[in-house]
């Protein structure tokens, strides 16, 4: 980040660069003029073929160097005339204002900064709102609006109308890149260098789209362009060096970098210059531009707006670096795209499928979006059973598609950057076809999987948080494959179970679970009692606050079931929602004890008995001689 004055040095530089094309010099107009003559056109014709590739190469570079020789000397000769042409230009645009009865330039740009400022500040104060990016932007745009309707008021002369729209234009230009700077997270020395150049930039962009109106020599404009683009790379190596925070090869290799960029503009490469800037600047300018994008909508991490907004703004700036560089290749006549058509159509299909990438990418991540929200919706809502299934076959159905999406836009994107860069697409349509087919036939038991799982989510058979059991594995849904289903026991195991595997599906969670247990008493136990104190016991853990809304049915007695070894069995019957049955039959078992207890209803133990039939007469005969030793104690 503390480079980040150098990056905008070489954006604001290359403005510079492709405004501003070099004079055809004279060698080479001669050198067109000679390839263009019948006879010279004959003879290159019946000459051998590597002979005229090797001339045609060697004309090409020769060509190449004798402009960038020719540019760079007339740059040099030029410089000790740029005063002069600059004096002279702002005499003619004086005389042009006041020949007319207008006040100079300077005066009125100072009066139209005036009106601006005056504008913005009774802004300011209407909206008495925290000072932020947007809020500064907003300023700015009413600063400009002012000015601009002052300057469209009024009937300008013609050289003052250029330098002042020109000049307005640039202290925008300036303020509005101050205010990026400022929302930037930067060291305050860092923002300082980072005004400091970026405001020479502009004043250079300014000077050098001024020249043409003006009537400045073009070799002069070349000139002023040349110069400040040596100050502009002096501010960019000196914010390197002075970069604390990096390592000494770190900054010699951006040092290094600036002045390796900065030559390949000096000789006339523009479209290396911009790529070399692209790398550079592309990686830092895409990060602040996502931050003060989702600055807008802080609370909303994960709402469609944000991902809108923070992706959208990424996008076009990629898709403008994209479109500028475009137009430098169309208008360099140095550039290799004019040359070799092969060399063209992968050029201009790079930038089309960095577009394509960048669609695709924003589509995905707002469907992502979308389907995230949607699950996170459907993870919180409660209400009737009908509501409650519609979201759990949300839960279950939008992840796949969620999976099955992403796999679309990626092979999509993919065909479509391969069309775009001249691969015929066709052909590898039709053989991926037939590898298809031919990949069915040899993994059977993958399609049997895929298509079980299909019509197992058709047809509902179970979601996501739902308890199943198919053949000899059961537990917890926690999520699909497009081939598999995710299961976890209720003991913590987890299996994962292809959808071929399954079979029939027992679900234990949809809708209600009717619940039954048995109680046994003992045979004197009194039925009718057993049964009031049943529905009595019922009645309570239906009014109970927390087990209440388990309950469909609340707790009955149904009868006797059967006579046991040991005593009567009685059954009980309920009906809770799916998976709370355990935990009610619990309480409901600690309640019919305690009443049954309190009421004198005993419940059934198992009883052994020890001796043979005459049981009743042995304890008659033990009784009678008990007593008779009893009498013959007391005689004695």
């Amino acid at each position: 980040m503390k480079w980040i004055g150098g990056l905008v040095l070489f954006v604001l530089m290359s403005v510079v660069a492709t405004a501003q094309e070099a004079p055809r010099p004279q060698k080479v107009e001669d050198l067109v003029r000679l390839l263009q003559d019948p006879e010279v056109r004959s003879w290159l014709e019946k000459a051998p073929g590597p002979s005229i590739a090797v001339e045609e190469v060697d004309a090409g570079l020769a060509t190449w160097e004798a402009a960038t020789r020719s540019r760079i000397d007339g740059v040099v000769q030029v410089i000790p005339r740029i005063p002069g042409e600059f004096m002279a230009a702002a005499s003619r645009t004086r005389a042009d204002a006041l020949s007319h009865g207008k006040l100079p330039v300077f005066v009125v740009f100072l009066g139209l900064t005036a009106v601006g400022l005056f504008a913005e500040r009774m802004f300011a104060r209407s909206r008495r709102r925290a000072e932020g990016l947007q809020e500064r932007l907003l300023a700015i745009g009413v600063f400009t609006a002012a000015m601009g309707a002052v300057f469209f008021a009024f009937d300008w002369p013609a050289l003052p109308r250029i330098v002042l729209l020109v000049s307005l234009l640039a202290l925008v230009v300036y303020r509005t890149i101050s205010a990026l700077l400022d929302a930037a997270v930067l060291a305050s020395s860092v923002r300082r260098r980072a005004k400091v150049f970026a405001g020479v930039a502009v004043v250079a962009v300014a000077a050098a789209s001024l020249g043409p109106p003006l009537s400045i020599d073009p070799a002069a404009t070349e000139a002023i362009s040349f110069c400040f683009s040596i100050a502009l790379l002096a501010l960019a190596v000196e914010g390197a060096v002075s970069s604390s925070g990096r390592t000494l090869a770190t900054r010699i290799s951006l040092c290094l970098a600036f002045v390796v960029i900065w030559a390949l503009w000096c000789v006339g490469l523009h479209g290396l210059f911009w790529l070399g800037v692209y790398a550079m600047a592309l990686p830092t300018v895409l990060r602040f531009t996502g931050r003060a994008a989702a600055e807008a909508f802080p609370s909303e991490p994960d709402s469609m707006k944000r991902v809108l907004l923070v992706r959208g703004s990424r996008a076009v700036v990629v898709v403008a670096a994209a479109a500028w560089l475009a137009l430098v290749w169309r208008f360099d006549p140095n550039s290799l795209v004019h040359d070799n058509p092969v060399v063209a159509a992968v050029s201009y299909g790079l930038l089309k499928s960095v577009v394509v990438l960048l669609l695709a990418d924003l589509a995905w991540h707002l469907a992502r979006s979308w389907i995230d929200r949607r699950l996170t919706v459907s993870s919180g809502v409660a209400g009737d059973a009908s509501q409650a299934a519609r979201q759990g076959r949300l839960r279950t159905l939008l992840p796949i598609f969620r999976n099955m999406l992403a796999v679309m836009v990626a092979v999509v994107a993919g065909l479509i950057v391969l069309a775009e860069l001249g691969v015929q697409i066709g052909p590898l349509i039709a053989g991926a076809g037939i590898f298809g087919v031919a990949l069915g036939f040899g993994s059977q038991t993958l399609v049997k999987d895929v298509v079980s799982g299909i019509f197992y989510l058709l047809d509902d058979a179970f979601r996501v948080g739902e308890y199943i059991q198919a053949k000899s594995y059961k537990g917890t849904v926690e999520g699909f494959s497009l081939r598999s289903v995710r299961l976890r026991h209720h003991r913590g195991p987890v299996f994962t179970v292809p959808f071929g595997e399954l079979g029939a599906v027992e679900n234990m969670s949809r809708d209600w679970v009717i619940d039954k247990f048995r109680v046994n008493v003992s045979y004197d136990a009194d039925i009718e009692k057993a049964r009031k104190l049943a529905k009595k016991i019922g009645e309570e853990l239906k009014s109970d606050p927390e087990l209440g809304p388990l309950f469909i049915e609340p707790l009955k007695m149904k009868g006797v079931e059967e006579f046991g070894d040991y005593g009567i069995v009685l059954s009980f019957a309920m009906t809770t929602v799916p998976g709370m049955q355990t935990y009610i039959r619990r309480k409901a078992y600690a309640k019919i004890r305690e009443a049954f207890q309190a009421n004198g209803i005993e419940f059934a133990t198992p009883s052994v008995q020890v001796g043979g039939d005459d049981r009743d007469g042995a304890a008659a005969a033990a009784a009678i001689r008990t007593q008779q030793a009893k009498v013959v104690a007391a005689e004695g």
